[in-house]
């Protein structure tokens, strides 16, 4: 599978997803939200994170005063749920891996939400890409450079749209300055669900 677009080592896979494959994730999802609901974390300094989160896999990634981390459980206790399968064909069609992601991590943007620029640095081995999915209302993402500062490109995902970060990109700043509210249907009430998945182990 050839990407659309490839912006500093980042894969764009434009319209990767047709509508009636993100209509189907949507729905995979509400089992994972009902199974583990989303939560609003906290930043090791206390400060509140504009997105809502979850996950699904053996692992969980979650942020609060202890800091970031990935955990085997919810923070209400329970055991996260299984990565759905179509969000699995998603990450062997767009690496060609034949290893499985351990989480899924799943944030929800609200018209207000951003998420500045970092690093997917808290996993054990670095030659793993990390896959993200677009759902929902179209976002701007910023891809910044392996250390702080410098000059940053930015480009607007939309909905089914997919990036894979690997290689030179693995290490490399991101986030997502803002969304477009009322640019998809796709939400019943609008916003955006972001889906990235990561070998932890």
């Amino acid at each position: 599978m050839k990407p659309t677009l490839n912006i500093r080592g980042f894969s764009v896979f434009k319209g990767l997803l047709s509508p009636g494959r993100q209509a189907d994730l949507v729905d995979r999802l509400r089992g994972v939200t009902a199974a583990a609901p989303l939560f609003s974390p906290q930043t090791p300094y206390g400060k509140p994170m504009s997105v809502r989160m979850t996950s699904a896999g053996k692992y969980g990634w979650i942020a609060d005063r202890s800091g970031y981390r990935y955990a085997p459980v919810h923070p209400n206790g329970s055991a996260w749920p299984d990565i759905p399968e179509p969000v699995l064909d998603i990450w062997h069609g767009a690496t060609g891996l034949d290893r499985q992601p351990e989480c899924c991590l799943i944030n929800f943007y609200g018209p207000d939400a951003r998420m500045g620029l970092h690093q997917d640095r808290d996993e054990a081995d670095f030659s793993w890409p990390v896959v993200s999915i677009s759902l929902g209302d179209d976002g701007l993402f910023r891809i910044g450079n392996r250390t702080r500062g410098g000059k940053t490109d930015s480009i607007w995902l939309q909905s089914g749209d997919v990036v894979v970060m690997g290689g030179v990109a693995r290490l490399t700043y991101h986030g997502l300055d803002r969304i477009r509210p009322g640019t998809s249907s796709l939400l019943r009430d609008g916003g955006r669900i972001n889906l990235t998945l990561r070998v932890v182990e």
